[in-house]
């Protein structure tokens, strides 16, 4: 055999091992979460569902024959965190996409990262509204799906016409309660005060003597979510406030977390633990199986993680790779029927879903007083049809 056939022989093999290596690559999902921080309160159970998509995918054969495989990093909740969590798992541990719920002075601090190192992010967090990116893709609420049901109900069934805001002094909370304003004036009613407190202020006296002196019909809070949910709800119950009172930022989980404090608390959100499907059920098994009694109570922040890593899942077999022009190319229109029903991504990005009116019960379960079916999330990224 002659030397040159030799040495094509061997650049074919070399070629082969590459090739193989690299399908035998996993492929790696970064979720940068607050570990640490406001986040803290709930991201646990973000990484729990993220455990448990990638594990059933993985014993179900992978994606296109690779395995899937998670990358944690801690972003404290905050912008300076998410930069150094976004850079990190983009040019250090050179992760295939960025899944994850966050806030939004983390989410806003992160995109800049996500475009200048061209990797797709799907973000699974509730949400202010109309953050558009070519790279970012939503499977969560907007104030358009989550805000009227609960003003709605309190101008119906409560007689509320006069209504006090309280939030974090942050893209979310102020973002929230601005559509809530907007959306309490347009259907007759009036705001008598809107007070904020930066997302680490855990001191609501002020506030909550404002709030008292107003002597509003309704009270709609729009905190960083974990802690402030907590500090709030539990000074407003020491301080005797006993009105109607819808939280648009709390979870499930971090509900239940309050004990007594939540009791009567309204919350309008797209996943709760009661759905009745046997796509939840069989979710809330698997969950308890997996985690037994160290498992967090599966809520409205952590479930669009689970099934986002599914949506991920379709867009690389639809693109036929992890390209991420082709998986942002294939991303509009991939669904998946999860613990919330049918998510189906659209072509602004952001997705229609079904929305649950709840309150807060005695013993920290969730009762469910209205359902919304596939509400519209408007027009978010309209120039990214």
């Amino acid at each position: 055999m002659s030397t040159r056939l030799l040495f094509s022989v061997a650049v074919a093999l070399a070629a082969g091992v590459t090739v193989a290596a690299a399908e035998e690559k996993p492929i790696l999902i970064g979720v940068p979460v607050g570990l640490s921080g406001a986040n803290s309160v709930v991201a646990p159970s973000v990484v729990q569902s993220s455990e448990l998509a990638v594990e059933e995918i993985n014993k179900a054969g992978g994606v296109l024959g690779r395995k899937l495989a998670l990358e944690i990093a801690d972003d404290g909740s905050g912008a300076a965190g998410a930069q150094k969590a976004f850079d990190s798992l983009i040019y250090a541990k050179k992760v295939d996409v960025l899944i994850s719920m966050e806030t939004s002075a983390a989410r806003n601090a992160g995109l800049p990262a996500i475009t200048k190192g061209r990797k797709p992010y799907v973000y699974t967090s509730f949400y202010e509204g109309k953050s558009c990116n070519k790279n970012m893709f939503v499977d969560a609420w907007v104030p358009e799906q989550q805000v009227p049901p609960v003003v709605d109900a309190f101008n119906k069934h409560k007689g509320a016409k006069t209504y006090f805001l309280i939030g974090s002094d942050y893209a979310f909370g102020r973002g929230m309660l601005s559509f809530a304003r907007g959306y309490i004036e347009k259907t007759g009613g009036k705001v008598v005060g809107e007070e904020y407190l930066p997302m680490d202020g855990s001191d609501w006296t002020s506030i909550i003597s404002k709030l008292k002196e107003a002597k509003p019909d309704a009270l709609v809070t729009s905190t960083a979510g974990g802690a402030p949910n907590v500090t709030l709800t539990k000074q407003l119950r020491g301080a005797g406030v006993s009105l109607p009172f819808a939280n648009l930022a709390v979870d499930e989980g971090t509900a239940k977390s309050m004990g007594k404090d939540a009791e009567g608390v309204y919350l309008s959100a797209s996943y709760v633990t009661g759905i009745d499907s046997p796509e939840n059920k069989a979710f809330l098994t698997a969950m308890k199986a997996k985690f037994g009694e160290a498992l967090r109570t599966p809520n409205d922040l952590s479930v669009p993680q689970y099934e986002a890593i599914y949506l991920y899942k379709a867009a690389v077999e639809k693109a036929g790779g992890t390209d991420t022009a082709k998986v942002i190319e294939a991303l509009p229109g991939v669904s998946f029927t999860g613990p919330r029903g049918v998510i189906t991504m659209s072509k602004q990005h952001h997705a229609p879903l079904t929305m649950y009116l709840s309150q807060v019960q005695a013993d920290g379960a969730v009762n469910v007083v209205g359902t919304f079916k596939n509400v519209d999330p408007g027009d978010q990224c309209p120039k990214l049809n």
